[in-house]
């Protein structure tokens, strides 16, 4: 059954602000005297000692923290009715897209308050599926997360993936089809990777096992590209690419549809690769010549497409994406011919081969639109989406005749289809049940940053409410590595929105909504853009009476994070609430642990030049935190596994904004024990932290009544 919106009269009521309470006691956090050297700038870093996050000491520091922050959230006397309110909105079956293995059908469903999705095989069309992989068989607590890599080209193995405790670092299993039972084949350390098939193997990206007690926090170095044989231990395995010489590298390996040719992209981190290739009889040969080289270019192969042509989508000269074909030129040379020109109004997002014909993924104003033409760029045709939201498009039947799309938007779970190309028609195979008893409305209003610079934010709210100034409003924001924030559906806003709550969703420069040009007026020398357009929708939306600056929180989340680090110490006066979670909040050092080296592109470092170590140290929220100064209500949030932002950085955050508080809001860190950057946390522990997060934020906005 489709979502059902019934009108509920009248918007809560916000009584008056309690009265200012003095200021909450922390423990204080021991202070050092390491200091670095920076191109001649002496820096301080007395909370160094915090980076060793598995000493005896700083996990003293964690309880001792922990203690504080749920002693103070256990006097909220709402907190448990939220948590409970929340529990009630997840009662409903979530669907993923279908994986197509011959006949059988293997998809997700995550029932209720479940912790983790479960995946099920439909043997053939109208039968009844059946447990293909339960999560308990990892682990009781719900604390292993799995993910279906891909399947054999004889449809007889699933590759899976298991990460545990939140972290990045995966396990790959290999699982019969028709017997549910695993191989034998087992492969650890395993981080960032996909598997690539190659008649009877795969492709993987792998490190060396990290020196004990270095497995959350180690720098990640030195990344490979192996190839597995079924029935093959690990250490057979061949060593398809490592470049020595240069270990700060990622990799990614695609294989084309024809299992002619591989692929192999190579890269100095989040932003822009090199493309290389050769045939698929000669990858154990180091036999890889370059389609494309150098890093400040995004150009993705798309597939083989004949005559040694490559169908990519690339962004050289065009920031908005286009669509090519590489052709060769002599032995070592490529020609490039364009097939579908960029789009002034909209972004070219993806590109899916389903046969004969491209399924293209447009972006228009943060929205998608789908569109179908030729491998030439022909006969283009529009697919008509069931509304305003976000799509996703995935393969389908292996003869090509129907593809997939994943469908969401502000007020619609993610519910599946699959277009039938010959139909021309999309059909509906799955709606979540879910009701919600309140009419929501959605607006995307545009305001001007500090620059002038227009930006676009999503409005989602009761329908029918009134700009009085006094509606508790939870901003958010990202901003970074081309990442567009674009409509999809959470049962956590549900709750803010049921009591008269504005959620506010900013599309910031940094991010991937309107280009590449639109990414690179928030990198570098130019981060600042991106702060400067979250503190101007916080201004915006008092401006225009939606709230005030007593009723106004603002979220982010690992660069998110930085986003909120850095506005909360630039205007610690426009905020009552900050949550910055699992945030990269010390900019001079974030590139010393884990994968941070591969953020370097996106940010620079404080290694580069004095002019880039000078920019970091104005805004690395960590360092620009001042004494004596009044701080919004902060809640920093973090995970103890987190082996991506490394929990370092909110330790230090949190203990030198503990030390530089003058004023009475509290200034928490909720640390969650075996959890890691979000991905894969078990639904408990997230509902148990947005429950913590709602409480938090209605009692310092001095709200003490809920409905």
């Amino acid at each position: 059954m489709k979502v059902a919106f019934l009108i509920i009269a009248g918007l809560i009521s916000v009584p008056a602000l309690a009265q200012k309470k003095s200021k909450m006691e922390v423990p204080k956090t021991e202070k050092g005297t390491v200091v670095h050297d920076y191109f001649g700038t002496k820096v301080n870093d007395p909370y160094h000692w915090l980076e060793d996050d598995r000493a005896p000491k700083t996990e003293e520091w964690v309880r001792q923290q922990n203690t504080v922050t749920q002693t103070y959230l256990k006097q909220i006397p709402f907190r448990n009715q939220i948590r409970e309110k929340l529990e009630t909105y997840i009662q409903f079956e979530r669907k993923s897209a279908v994986m197509w293995v011959g006949k059988a059908r293997i998809f997700s469903l995550q029932k209720g308050n479940e912790n983790q999705p479960t995946y099920y095989i439909q043997e053939e069309e109208g039968a009844e599926p059946t447990v293909f992989l339960h999560p308990k068989e990892f682990s009781e607590e719900g604390l292993a997360s799995i993910s279906i890599l891909s399947h054999d080209p004889s449809n007889q193995y699933v590759v899976y993936a298991i990460a545990l405790a939140g972290s990045d670092w995966q396990t790959i299993k290999i699982r019969d089809v028709r017997s549910k039972r695993d191989l034998p084949d087992e492969i650890k350390w395993v981080k960032f990777s996909g598997a690539e098939w190659l008649e009877t193997g795969f492709f993987y990206n792998c490190y060396d096992e990290p020196q004990k007690g270095d497995e959350l926090k180690g720098k990640n170095t030195g990344m490979k590209v192996k190839f597995h044989k079924i029935g093959y231990r690990p250490e057979q395995d061949v060593l398809v690419y490592q470049d020595s010489l240069n270990p700060l590298r990622y990799y990614g390996i695609q294989v084309s549809q024809d299992s002619k040719y591989v692929f192999l992209t190579k890269s100095t981190g989040t932003d822009g690769f090199e493309t290389w290739y050769c045939k698929s009889s000669d990858f154990n040969r180091n036999a890889f010549k370059p389609i494309t080289s150098g890093f400040s270019n995004k150009i993705s192969i798309i597939d083989h497409v004949g005559n040694d042509q490559f169908l990519a989508l690339s962004d050289l000269n065009a920031p908005n994406y286009q669509l090519v074909i590489y052709s060769t030129v002599g032995n070592d040379s490529f020609a490039c011919k364009t097939i579908l020109p960029e789009s002034k109004e909209a972004l070219l997002d993806g590109v899916l081969r389903v046969k004969d014909e491209l399924v293209l993924t447009y972006l228009e104003n943060a929205q998608t639109k789908i569109k179908i033409c030729s491998l030439s760029g022909q006969n283009m045709r529009n697919v008509d989406l069931p509304g305003i939201g976000t799509a996703s498009v995935s393969k389908g039947t292996e003869d090509g005749e129907v593809f997939q799309i994943s469908f969401t938007s502000f007020t619609q779970p993610t519910a599946q289809f699959v277009f039938h190309r010959v139909k021309n028609a999309i059909i509906e195979e799955y709606y979540p049940n879910f009701q919600f008893n309140t009419e929501v409305e959605v607006q995307q209003v545009w305001y001007p940053s500090k620059d002038g610079t227009k930006v676009s934010m999503f409005l989602i709210h009761k329908k029918g409410l009134k700009k009085s100034g006094n509606n508790p409003t939870f901003l958010y924001g990202y901003g970074g590595f081309n990442i567009s924030l674009t409509p999809s559906f959470s049962t956590n806003y549900l709750w803010l929105i049921e009591q008269g709550g504005i959620v506010a969703i900013a599309n910031l420069r940094g991010g991937g909504e309107y280009g590449e040009n639109w990414h690179q007026a928030g990198m570098k020398l130019k981060k600042q853009n991106v702060f400067n357009d979250f503190i101007a929708a916080a201004e915006y939306l008092i401006s225009e009476k939606y709230t005030s600056k007593e009723f106004l929180a603002i979220s982010g989340g690992s660069n998110g994070g930085l986003l909120v680090g850095a506005c909360l110490t630039q205007r610690p006066d426009l905020f009552k609430v900050a949550f910055p979670a699992v945030g990269v909040l010390d900019m001079l050092r974030y590139q010393k642990f884990t994968v941070g080296w591969g953020w370097v592109p996106e940010y620079g470092s404080s290694e580069d030049s004095k002019e880039m170590f000078e920019y970091l140290y104005r805004y690395s929220p960590l360092h620009a935190l001042k004494p004596k100064t009044n701080y919004p209500a902060t809640m920093v949030t973090t995970g103890d596994h987190d082996d991506r932002v490394v929990p370092a950085h909110s330790f230090k955050f949190a203990a030198r904004l503990q030390e530089c508080q003058a004023g009475p809001a509290p200034t928490l860190i909720r640390i969650d024990v075996n959890a890691g950057h979000g991905a894969g946390k078990p639904l408990a522990k997230v509902l148990d932290e947005n429950a913590d997060k709602w409480a938090f934020m209605f009692w310092n906005m001095g709200i003490k009544t809920i409905k």
